[in-house]
């Protein structure tokens, strides 16, 4: 009898320990358990033995009873936790697949090619100086030896403030030259980057754009220092080391000898392209401070001389960079700007 007792027992166990799901586990509870189960079969058997075997094999079934009921909760356990754990699994959520795009910001064109102008002229000794938007005749035209009846104080090409004709939007940052010479005596060596404003709006000229004018003072500061500075900058910024440039003569009133400055440059499929292909495409003025501007500034002119040039920002931008139409940099356009705007990461060495 005991060893039938013991047979069963273990004959359960295994089978518990072999399933492998809640209702298989539930089957075997209900064939041990149930009213035809084997330890409720025994039970029932108990009531045809003597009372000293009933209470024998009464004890030895409640033991495998006890026994039967631990191995079947913690199997029922580790059962449910495993159908949960792979049910987890199964409806989990994918954390590394890709969110929505982030919009990185870029830099314009125009701002780029500030630092890079910048950068170089930093490379040459030349300070950043600044000066005011908003300009006064004198330090605009009068201290720059530009004449009452230039062309340049006219209504039509110049912003004059409502009501204060004196006062006006500057047209060039020439006038940083001046302010920095009343503060300062030479020797000097600055570069003026700024807005500046003009009537004129096309596919070339905007009422407000972008310039930077270089002044160079010192004693015996000639046409071969002029030269050499504009050249090395040249090819330096359009990254050409033999890049053709030209010094053809022109006239400014605040410059005396005067040059306009030509770089070569070629067709390649109606797009002008930089280079040494013939042809010759202007970027800037240049030449010798006038006298002139030297006596408005209270600078002996028999001992101090230099030179000092100027440039549009958008104009080089456009011809390093291929932007055909100048309107393109202040019009907010964000597909324009992806394509011809820079990235921070990428050219944080450059500027």
């Amino acid at each position: 009898m005991s060893e039938e007792l013991d047979n069963l027992e273990k004959q359960i166990e295994e089978k518990i320990s072999n399933t492998s799901n809640l209702n298989d586990l539930n089957s075997i509870r209900v064939e041990v358990f149930g009213k035809k189960g084997l330890i409720t079969n025994h039970l029932k058997s108990l009531s045809t033995l003597s009372e000293e075997e009933r209470k024998e094999k009464g004890k030895k079934i409640n033991n495998i009873k006890d026994k039967i009921n631990v191995l079947l909760i913690q199997k029922n356990k580790i059962l449910n936790e495993t159908e949960i754990s792979q049910k987890l699994q199964k409806e989990k959520v994918d954390i590394t697949l890709s969110s929505r795009p982030f919009n990185q910001g870029k830099i314009n064109p125009i701002t780029q090619t500030i630092a890079e102008v910048t950068k170089i002229f930093q490379k040459m000794g030349f300070e950043t100086a600044l000066g005011p938007d908003i300009e006064d005749d004198y330090h605009n035209f009068t201290a720059l030896n530009i004449p009452e009846e230039h062309p340049a104080r006219q209504l039509h090409d110049t912003f004059y403030l409502k009501g204060d004709n004196k006062k006006l939007l500057r047209t060039h940052t020439s006038p940083v030259q001046i302010r920095t010479l009343e503060k300062r005596k030479p020797p000097l060596k600055i570069i003026a980057p700024g807005r500046t404003y003009r009537a004129d709006s096309d596919t070339t000229h905007t009422p407000m754009f972008h310039q930077i004018e270089g002044l160079f003072l010192d004693k015996d500061v000639n046409m071969s220092h002029l030269k050499g500075c504009i050249m090395d900058f040249c090819r330096e910024f359009f990254e050409i080391n033999d890049l053709p440039v030209r010094f053809r003569p022109s006239f400014f009133p605040f410059t005396e000898p005067s040059a306009e400055i030509d770089i070569g440059c070629f067709k390649d499929n109606k797009q002008i392209k930089i280079g040494n292909g013939g042809s010759w495409l202007e970027i800037m003025g240049c030449g010798m401070v006038h006298k002139e501007v030297l006596n408005y500034c209270k600078v002996d002119h028999k001992k101090f001389q230099g030179f000092a040039f100027g440039m549009g920002v958008e104009r080089l931008a456009m011809l390093k960079y291929g932007i055909s139409d100048l309107r393109s940099f202040f019009n907010s356009d964000i597909k324009w700007l992806n394509n011809f705007g820079f990235s921070i990461f990428e050219n944080i060495e450059k500027i």
